[in-house]
């Protein structure tokens, strides 16, 4: 066949003859892959291939140079870079178009691609196949398209990076025990076996086995387990409007709200793992085959059942008269609107007969227009369901626990039919924003995965829209029940508050106000709303799914355990408990207690313009006299032995925090965390997502990317806040007679599950990301939050101090700030110095 004398049109008619050729005279001038090891998580491989093909015999050769999105373009480098093969490439990417060089009589194309390893199966990389198995050796072959067999293949490379060689299937031209290359080689002889690293073919075995599930299950269930030994801890006040107490029997027939807040956690105990083993063995990953009917009416009706379990229109502390009224209309609205949804959602099943949207999946046939509306309305309604479950929960938290806030008490004892209504519209928003995002995606990446597939074959991408809008409210559910840990952590805190603001005896309440921090069965609720929303951030560094249900508690110990060796060096703990009664019992006793610390502070700051010869009139004897009153002050009534000689009135000032109750410490903690962590979650969320062309090239492909980035910023807040709210709560605790040595005890609390991971990571060979980033993060907010709680102690100063600062040098005095000013800025060199080297290295898939 003669190609030079050809037309263009001519030879695109032909292109289906010249993709047959096997004799274009092209030339490969390398054609190299390389292997790196990023720990057992994944295996990164690397593909470049540079050809040349001479334009004189190859009439397609200049369509190689023409715009990308050319259809002429695309036809030339199917035929050259796939020839007979029509397969797709989901898991190769490619980060850029293939450069193409025109230079003479020659067109130069230089084609390089990428992929991760981290999955049995074949994987097909440029002109590389890779078999991997999880118990055999892995097989690389060297398999070209069938335009460029008989090419003239110079250099042929295979870099090992850390794999062995086992068996090679021709000898190689020279070898440097980490690379084999081969020189004026035929391409269909090379075929080399290695030997992946033994944590490798572990994780690839697990991945294959029931540990996974198994372990993710684990957490769901020890999840579960936490809660509920929290929540029985907690006494059941026997009071007025409380189940068991005198006002439970008037209260019935009011919508049947008759849980005590403690009831509705432990339901949800219950709850959450029954739900999350449902999504993992039937929906996510089922261990028997499940038809699409099945499991769509499973989804439904389970998340129909979270919506009316929860009962987001009870609250125990309301009691009859308007607020029945208004429980009543919202529970009709809801459960109508829940019941009307998940009835289209059935209507759409029960009626597939007629219209059958799974014949695709069933025939491979191209799905019908009706099919794929019934899908996408059918996937739309599970998911409104679903987070109509999530968003009843967390109301339901939220008021019995008093979490609401006036503002939103006041709208939904107001309209609550109206705000039923806008929050409906809102998960119907989400709902649809997440099927774009989906859809989106999905198109680009079979875009990516059919980059040189003949276009004008359109029954393959009907068919696999129909598969995407099957998986998608699975994925979505699958998704979104995932983040249902900080519907725990709400749980808690409310649960928390229940206990703290609850109906109480005024000795009672004087005992709590009187307290150091939480007790007993408030203590364990603080520390699992630690291990929920401050410990979880470390849980995908464990090294093996198997041990996710291991970290809760690992948490849990460790804060029992820093505050069992800390507390008796902590400042009121050394102290009896009848000096809190005398000394911080009322408002005013403690304004006396912050004035005697003012004293001590102007004191101490006369005796150092004394020593440096810049005080006169002052005699030094008179100023230690003054502060040896002080200290009589302090222990006057007592034994000396009660409070050790170095705690001084400031000491215990700063010990007992800025507000009078820890509550109050750890709720004002809570916020002032929350906005220090700000910075920290959009560079955390800027590394995960978006630092580089690589890394946001993987975030526009994954379907949950852009929801990703949004839940990974409110999350890293809520563990910037919870952090906080433990180390108010916890303030009069923790050792230390300053806020910065506080949050350093919480920090290490903090880091002993981590330095184990990290332990077990090192044996394992794992990647541990940006863990001890976040270790280093945590600490700076912390540290931030406690210089604030220690300046707000004399928040009534602030009226001598223009700003904020000379106030804090005032507390501290120079030269204990001038040390914690360079302890801080110690903290934040070394958090940018850790995050400029992780932007600046290479991106890895999440």
């Amino acid at each position: 066949m003669m190609w030079c004398g050809s037309s263009p049109a001519e030879a695109r008619q032909a292109a289906p003859d010249i993709c047959r050729a096997d004799r274009l005279g092209a030339r490969v001038t390398h054609a190299d892959i390389r292997f790196r090891l990023h720990g057992r998580t994944f295996v990164e491989v690397e593909s470049d291939m540079t050809v040349k093909v001479p334009t004189e015999k190859w009439p397609l050769a200049h369509d190689l140079t023409l715009s990308e999105e050319s259809s002429r373009y695309r036809t030339a480098m199917r035929c050259l870079l796939r020839g007979q093969d029509k397969s797709t490439r989901s898991q190769e990417w490619r980060f850029h178009e293939p450069q193409v060089t025109a230079r003479r009589a020659w067109v130069t194309v230089q084609y390089d691609a990428l992929a991760w390893i981290d999955n049995v199966g074949t994987v097909r990389l440029g002109p590389w196949d890779i078999h991997v198995d999880a118990k055999e050796n892995w097989k690389i072959l060297l398999r070209p398209p069938t335009t460029l067999q008989r090419a003239r293949w110079e250099h042929i490379g295979i870099g090992l990076g850390g794999l062995d060689a086992e068996h090679i299937s021709e000898p190689a031209s020279s070898t440097d025990g980490n690379s084999l290359v081969w020189t004026e080689k035929p391409a269909r002889g090379v075929e080399v076996d290695v030997d992946p690293p033994w944590q490798r073919a572990l994780a690839l075995r697990n991945k294959q086995s029931l540990w996974s599930t198994a372990g993710i299950a684990s957490w769901w269930v020890c999840a579960s387990v936490v809660i509920a030994l929290a929540a029985l801890r907690v006494p059941r006040p026997n009071s007025p409007g409380v189940p068991g107490g005198p006002g439970e029997h008037s209260r019935r027939g009011l919508g049947g709200c008759v849980d005590s807040p403690t009831q509705v956690v432990l339901q949800w105990a219950v709850l959450s793992a029954a739900v999350a083993l449902t999504v993992l063995l039937l929906i996510s990953r089922p261990v028997i085959p499940i038809e699409p009917e099945l499991r769509a009416h499973i989804s439904l009706a389970t998340g129909l059942a979270l919506v009316l379990v929860a009962r987001p229109w009870c609250c125990t502390a309301l009691s009859a008269g308007p607020e029945g009224v208004h429980r009543r209309q919202a529970r009709t609205v809801i459960v109508a609107t829940a019941s009307l949804v998940a009835a289209i959602g059935s209507l759409v099943v029960l009626t597939s007969q007629f219209f059958d949207p799974w014949v695709s999946l069933k025939t491979e046939a191209p799905p019908t227009a009706t099919g794929l509306v019934g899908l996408a309305l059918l996937g739309l309604a599970t998911l409104w369901l679903w987070l109509a479950a999530m968003v009843s929960w967390a109301w339901r938290f939220a008021r019995e626990g008093g979490l609401e806030g006036r503002k939103w008490k006041k709208k939904w004892a107001n309209a609550p039919v109206r705000c039923v209504a806008v929050v409906g519209a809102l998960q119907a928003v989400a709902a649809g924003a997440m099927l774009a995002c989906f859809w989106w995606a999905n198109e680009r990446q079979w875009k990516r995965a059919t980059w040189l597939i003949d276009p004008s074959h359109t029954s393959a991408h009907d068919i696999n829209v129909s598969k995407f809008l099957t998986t998608f409210p699975l994925t979505g559910l699958t998704w979104l029940y995932a983040y249902t840990w900080m519907l725990t952590g709400i749980a808690l805190v409310a649960l928390l508050r229940y206990r703290v603001k609850g109906p109480k005896t005024h000795s009672d309440r004087r005992q709590y106000e009187l307290s150091l921090g939480p007790d007993k069965a408030d203590l364990l609720l603080t520390a699992a709303v630690f291990a929920f929303v401050v410990g979880l951030r470390n849980v995908s560094f464990a090294g093996s799914s198997a041990l996710y249900g291991v970290w809760l508690p690992l948490n849990i110990l460790s804060l029992y355990a820093v505050l069992y060796v800390g507390r008796r060096w902590s400042v009121l703990g050394e102290a009896e408990d009848r000096f809190r009664i005398e000394r911080m019992n009322t408002e005013k006793h403690r304004r006396v207690l912050l004035k005697k610390a003012h004293k001590y502070r102007n004191l101490h700051h006369q005796l150092y313009l004394v020593d440096h010869g810049r005080a006169e009139g002052v005699k030094r004897e008179d100023l230690e006299d003054q502060l040896s009153e002080l200290r009589q002050w302090l222990v006057s009534e007592y034994e000396e032995s009660s409070l050790p000689d170095q705690i001084s009135v400031l000491d215990v000032a700063l010990a007992w925090g800025p507000e009078g109750y820890w509550w109050r410490n750890a709720r004002h903690a809570a916020s002032l965390a929350f906005c220090f962590g700000i910075p920290a979650s959009a560079a955390l969320v800027w590394l995960l997502h978006l630092k580089d062309y690589r890394k946001w090239t993987l975030t526009l492909h994954d379907p949950i990317g852009f929801p990703e980035i949004v839940a990974n910023f409110i999350t890293y807040q809520v563990a910037w806040a919870g952090a906080g709210f433990v180390l108010g709560a916890l303030w009069r605790l923790l050792p230390g007679r300053r806020g910065p040595v506080r949050a350093l005890s919480l920090t290490v609390a903090y880091a002993i599950p981590v330095c184990l991971g990290a332990l077990l990571s090192h044996i394992t060979d794992t990647e541990l990301g940006y863990t001890f980033l976040n270790v280093l993060l945590i600490l700076t907010i912390l540290t931030l939050t406690s210089l604030w709680m220690d300046t707000g102690t004399f928040s009534e100063e602030r009226q001598f101090w223009p700003t904020r600062f000379g106030l804090l040098l005032s507390v501290y005095q120079l030269r204990g700030l001038s040390a914690q000013v360079a302890y801080l800025l110690a903290q934040v060199t070394v958090a940018i110095g850790i995050w400029v080297h992780l932007a600046g290295s290479e991106s890895l898939p999440r």
